[in-house]
């Protein structure tokens, strides 16, 4: 019989690991690199909510919920519904996917409200539509005698019927923040970073993709036009809005936080607003004055007016 090889001693054991860990990290290190150079340096677009109460509440999100929380609010208030059924909806969409549009969930679930084919909510193309699962959403909850007044668990509870009611409420107060901003209340409250001039200019969007979404999140009622230089999109605010919240200032606030919302998705670099004005970019993304952003929706009296929500594309 040959020699019966040694178990190893401690110390082998001990230079194995330490040469399987730096292994690990020469990958990850790797992988970071290779990440950065098919990005470009840049991390992932993000967003922030401002409290327009004073309270220094805010909440940070990615470009990607952002646009989905657009949808939800846009699509709500298109169809008459109070700004605390888009809080409830938002609450429903943060406890359910996160904000985000995925293919799983339990059993059959799918989408930003996880609904169920199997459940009568539609099929699976249809649930996966964040337009058509926000409208199936507000459509049930109308349904619902006395919603707005209910607690926000008990209200998305008899709309998703969920093994897990209480969890809605941990999402209430991020929830009332967004719905507050998207629904133009709460106005110059919602930037986000966006994407700088030049950046993916092999996939840079224009007005007709910008316009294309407006119509699909808010409706016919919308109706942008392509602006002089080609590059832009003038979106008219109605003179009277048949809400019982808000009125012409609101929903040109909502207009606007929506279309930075969706900054990244629709390569968006300038909106203009009220004499405000949003600016894509690393550091230059917050609200300012239209006089020191440019002016570029300036009037005779140096500020912008309410009539008229612009919207500037990489192209």
């Amino acid at each position: 019989m040959g020699r019966v090889p040694e178990p190893p001693t401690p110390v082998r054991r001990g230079r194995l690991l330490r040469i399987g860990a730096s292994v690990v990290v020469l990958l990850a290190v790797a992988t970071y690199v290779a990440v950065q150079y098919a990005t470009g340096g840049r991390s992932t677009p993000r967003c922030v909510v401002v409290s327009a109460n004073g309270d220094g509440a805010t909440y940070e999100f990615t470009s990607e919920q952002a646009v989905n929380a657009a949808t939800i609010s846009a699509v709500g208030t298109s169809h008459g519904m109070p700004e605390r059924a888009v809080t409830i909806a938002l609450a429903t969409a943060l406890q359910e996917s996160g904000l985000r549009n995925i293919h799983h969930g339990d059993r059959d679930s799918l989408g930003l409200f996880q609904q169920r084919p199997s459940e009568g909510w539609g099929t699976k193309k249809q649930i996966m539509d964040p337009v058509y699962a926000a409208e199936r959403f507000y459509e049930r909850l109308a349904q619902i005698p006395g919603y707005s007044r209910l607690p926000l668990t008990v209200a998305a509870q008899r709309v998703q019927r969920s093994g897990y009611p209480q969890a809605y409420a941990k999402h209430e107060p991020d929830a009332t923040l967004l719905a507050a901003s998207l629904t133009g209340r709460a106005a110059a409250s919602l930037t986000c970073e966006g994407r700088p001039a030049g950046a993916d200019s092999a996939r840079a969007r224009g007005p007709v993709d910008v316009k294309t979404a407006l119509v699909r999140d808010f409706g016919q009622d919308v109706a942008p036009a392509t602006g002089e230089d080609r590059r832009s999109v003038r979106v008219q605010v109605p003179a009277t809005v048949d809400s019982a919240e808000g009125g012409e200032r609101q929903r040109g606030w909502e207009l606007a936080q929506w279309a930075v919302a969706n900054s990244s998705a629709l390569h968006i670099e300038r909106v203009s607003y009220a004499g405000r004005e949003w600016t894509a970019g690393e550091t230059g993304n917050e609200w300012q004055g239209a006089s020191s952003a440019g002016g570029a929706e300036a009037g005779s009296d140096g500020s912008a007016g309410v009539d008229e929500v612009r919207i500037v594309t990489g192209q």
